[in-house]
């Protein structure tokens, strides 16, 4: 496991999770950098930036010289607001980033290879984060808080078969969806793997690299994660995201051929 102190910059740092992934950002030792659009409402402990998630123009200075990036925006509106948020804010970053290498933990939600406006654009958003090339793990928790005091086991599932869309399909705190998100930065088992995050009867683990370990990996040249789904073809996907997954592979390729 890594344990030289990153930089770590989080994406929607002023919300209910994002917050909390400072706050554990800061206690693991990590620089930590929050991106908001308002300086008033920044998170303590934190290095604070200012920007607009849905300009790219806007990021340079959050992402100037950082080594990791912890997503945990969202939206809660329309299907636009949906496109803006959940899939520009990704779009935009690794944009701005260009072939900056940095690892990512990018938060999603459990049920989002289920068709809804507001799930296509996350798993869209999913989808540019496997096409960049950079070192990530994906985290799809289950409802915020829905936990029993006593139910703080972790448990990590693959192929998103849970389309309920009601606390039966995993329940979770806040504060460990960020104490995940936040420990797979420095996680080499985590790398390269999507789950669905959950929480049963009994005390959270000290250690989470066996959780990590027992994860099946992504497949290096796949856009969606290991035993989905495959009920969105990427040939019937809007030009511009089709558009937008080529141009962040190329760049990867590029990237890679340069450093031969």
């Amino acid at each position: 496991m890594h344990t030289t102190p990153l930089t770590v910059l989080v994406v929607g740092a002023t919300g209910s999770i994002g917050r909390l992934a400072v706050e554990e950002s800061v206690r693991r030792g990590h620089r930590t950098r929050a991106l908001v659009r308002d300086a008033a409402s920044s998170p303590t402990g934190a290095d604070v930036v200012v920007g607009d998630l849905t300009r790219a123009a806007t990021l340079a200075e959050a992402v100037d010289g950082v080594d990791a990036i912890v997503f945990t925006h969202g939206s809660h509106g329309s299907a636009r607001d949906a496109e803006l948020v959940d899939y520009g804010a990704v779009r935009n970053t690794l944009a701005t980033l260009g072939t900056w290498p940095v690892r990512i933990a990018l938060m999603t939600t459990v049920g989002v290879t289920k068709h809804t406006p507001g799930h296509d654009w996350k798993r869209r958003g999913e989808r540019l984060v496997r096409a960049g090339g950079l070192p990530y793990t994906i985290v799809r928790p289950g409802w915020f808080d829905y936990n029993a005091p006593d139910e703080h086991h972790l448990v990590m599932e693959q192929g998103d078969r849970k389309w309920a869309g009601d606390p039966s399909d995993g329940v979770i705190s806040r504060r460990q969806i960020a104490q995940v998100l936040v420990a797979s930065l420095t996680s080499q088992a985590a790398t390269g793997k999507t789950f669905e995050l959950a929480a049963r009867q009994g005390p959270a683990q000290a250690d989470l690299e066996p959780l990590f370990g027992a994860l099946q990996p992504d497949a290096p040249d796949g856009l969606d994660a290991v035993l989905d789904i495959q009920n969105m073809p990427l040939e019937k996907e809007p030009a511009t995201v089709r558009e937008h997954l080529l141009d962040i592979r190329d760049r990867w390729l590029s990237t890679e051929r340069n450093s031969l």
